[in-house]
């Protein structure tokens, strides 16, 4: 072989040794989102988390539906990255001021744990895990599943109003494009299906009901609900600031279970959504399963939160670890990913 060619292999050689290298030095630098991230650098964290989500949710009940929407409103919006929590700017209006995160409250008890986590461990644990790991112990203090799940995110510098839109499925949307809205994470139709079962849980404005009740209630609605749902929403265009709410689910409100299902295919659900989701050929028999089997719907549930809650986190270096929640770190510009 001519000494050109054997110059050659060896160049060969070195850069693919070193590609290697560079590959195997980013892995250990980045390992991405792993079970039990803060181990060795906070090994109380997710203790901590759970031990303020118990507390606070003893005190104030309603804390955990928030926590869970958190996750909704944060992880299907481009990234898990926290930027709901983010407040304005003069530049940018943030996504939770949005009329897209009408009723999103709370806020103030993510920054509670987060002073509690920043006690034993400063500047370690992202306000993207915490939100994350809030609304996987709320779902659990809710009646509902305990899932496991990766940590290791890093918090957004940016919340960016104008994006929420084109993410966020709403509940006034075509049940095909809140399929393809979730498909995009990754989230195929049993997992949309029991997804939207967090509607067992909470309560609704009036504000997102009253066109289905003014100036003529719905057809679908079942005759047996809607004098409850008259009485809750009394006006045709109600003060957005009043407390005019109807329960999701009278019969269970405050658990997560499976009777939202059976709720749907009696025609009680509240939103247009809830509506589709029993009467669609494409989610009807997940519907069905899931009102005959708890079991099932939560296997799907869980299966689900895990995929919405790795939606394209920022890991390693990208991003920053906020000292509060709401502001992002002065050192950085507001330009920044």
């Amino acid at each position: 072989m001519a000494p050109k060619a054997f110059i050659f292999l060896a160049l060969l050689s070195f850069l693919a040794v070193s590609l290697l290298s560079v590959a195997f030095a980013d892995e250990e630098k980045d390992p991405g989102l792993v079970m039990n991230y803060y181990k060795e650098t906070c090994p109380q964290a997710e203790e901590i988390i759970t031990e303020q989500v118990k507390l606070l949710y003893k005190r104030h009940k309603n804390t955990a539906f928030s926590w869970l929407r958190n996750i909704f409103h944060d992880c299907a919006v481009q990234r898990c990255d926290a930027s709901l929590l983010l407040d304005s700017t003069r530049r940018s209006l943030s996504e939770k001021e949005t009329d897209r995160s009408f009723g999103l409250r709370n806020f103030r008890y993510i920054e509670t744990i987060k002073e509690a986590v920043e006690r034993e461990c400063p500047g370690v644990v992202s306000c993207a895990d915490i939100l994350v790991l809030s609304a996987r112990d709320a779902i659990v203090s809710l009646g509902g599943p305990h899932i496991g799940l990766k940590t290791g995110r890093r918090d957004g510098r940016r919340s960016r109003a104008e994006v929420v839109e084109h993410y966020l499925p709403d509940h006034n949307e075509s049940i095909s494009s809140v399929l393809h809205k979730f498909g995009a994470m990754g989230i195929e139709t049993p997992g949309v299906v029991a997804l939207l079962g967090a509607h067992s849980v909470g309560r609704t404005h009036c504000v997102k009901l009253v066109h289905r009740l003014y100036p003529e209630v719905d057809p679908v609605l079942n005759p047996d609900h809607v004098p409850h749902m008259l009485k809750k929403c009394p006006d045709s265009i109600p003060d957005p600031k009043a407390v005019q709410y109807v329960r999701n689910d009278r019969g269970t409100p405050m658990v997560l279970d499976n009777n939202y299902y059976r709720n749907i295919l009696d025609n009680k659900g509240l939103l247009i959504v809830d509506h589709q989701l029993a009467t669609d050929k494409r989610t009807k028999p997940y519907v069905k399963k899931m009102a005959k089997s708890q079991e099932y719907f939560f296997k799907e549930f869980s299966k689900a939160i895990t995929l919405l809650s790795e939606n394209n986190p920022l890991t390693g270096t990208k991003g920053e670890i906020r000292k509060q929640c709401n502001v992002a770190n002065k050192m950085h510009h507001e330009e920044d990913p």
